[in-house]
């Protein structure tokens, strides 16, 4: 799809037809490719036609490394997203899931409200940067006491890159987002975003802690009354996206539920496949009836 001067990438599973709304797939970051949703194509055997895309800097789609700083914006996205709904011509009938970053942009586009939009997900996902690093500290106080001490030296030093802060990171990776090996799939997203951090490190930044990019201050708790379409919130027992980012969402949409997959953690659909879809296909089947 042309983008401005650019394409974005997307692929549709299933037949887009008038008599089953879509289901529109945000993928997280910023900037992980799409290639560790592709189960959710399983919903399309359902009946459901499932539509990935790779964001703009990303996957398929168009990079650009050398973009400023101040090009990455939530806007930006929000405006590709637009595009593609109107470009797929479903933008009068889509549901819409948002996984992690995915689902920070899902409720961004939620709560303005547009007309067809007719039910969201939001998938180990965040209200408010602020709650994100106030459960990474929750968490990181949990680790082995040579785990968390080698994090806290190489961060006061500015050693990023040393082989033992890595080991630390992905000790703290292999327990809140993903418990189980990496799939082809998710390894596929891993290695594009080690290949281009661009929007990753810009919007986010180094790690999973906390944000110190340009997101660092998001918040959308005090937008999501807005958001009057049925919502699913979903994460993992063990997720980095921890309950304090989740419950501003209970508390604050009218219409939600709520499900945490036990077992699970950040990526809890290649965890716990057949509970994580099985909560899908009966949220999809009910606001769908």
């Amino acid at each position: 799809m042309p983008f401005g001067e650019h394409q974005t990438w997307y692929q549709v599973t299933g037949e887009l037809t008038p008599e089953r709304a879509p289901l529109v797939a945000l993928h997280g970051g910023p900037g992980m490719a799409h290639n560790y949703l592709k189960r959710l194509q399983v919903l399309a055997d359902d009946g459901w036609p499932v539509v990935l895309y790779d964001q703009l800097g990303c996957g398929r789609s168009t990079h650009l490394p050398h973009a400023p700083e101040e090009f990455w914006t939530v806007e930006l996205f929000l405006e590709e997203l637009g595009a593609l709904l109107t470009h797929l011509g479903i933008a009068s009938d889509y549901h819409l899931f948002g996984q992690s970053w995915g689902g920070m942009l899902a409720a961004e586009h939620a709560v303005r409200q547009p007309e067809g939009l007719r039910s969201l997900i939001l998938s180990n996902s965040l209200a408010s940067s602020a709650l994100w690093a106030q459960g990474a500290t929750r968490l990181r106080a949990q680790l082995p006491l040579g785990t968390r001490e080698a994090l806290e030296r190489h961060e006061a030093d500015g050693s990023l890159d040393d082989p033992a802060y890595t080991a630390a990171v992905e000790e703290y990776y292999a327990r809140h987002v993903c418990r189980v090996p990496l799939p082809d799939e998710v390894k596929e997203s891993f290695d594009q975003l080690n290949q281009d951090p661009t929007v990753y490190g810009t919007m986010w930044g180094p790690n999973e802690f906390a944000p110190v990019g340009s997101l660092s201050n998001w918040t959308i708790v005090d937008r999501l009354s807005r958001i009057e379409v049925p919502t699913l919130v979903v994460s993992g027992e063990f997720d980095e996206a921890t309950s304090e980012c989740q419950q501003p969402f209970i508390e604050n949409i009218a219409n939600v539920e709520q499900a945490v997959i036990e077992g699970g953690s950040h990526l809890s659909m290649v965890e716990r496949p057949e509970v994580y879809f099985s909560v899908l296909r009966k949220f999809l089947a009910e606001v769908s009836s």
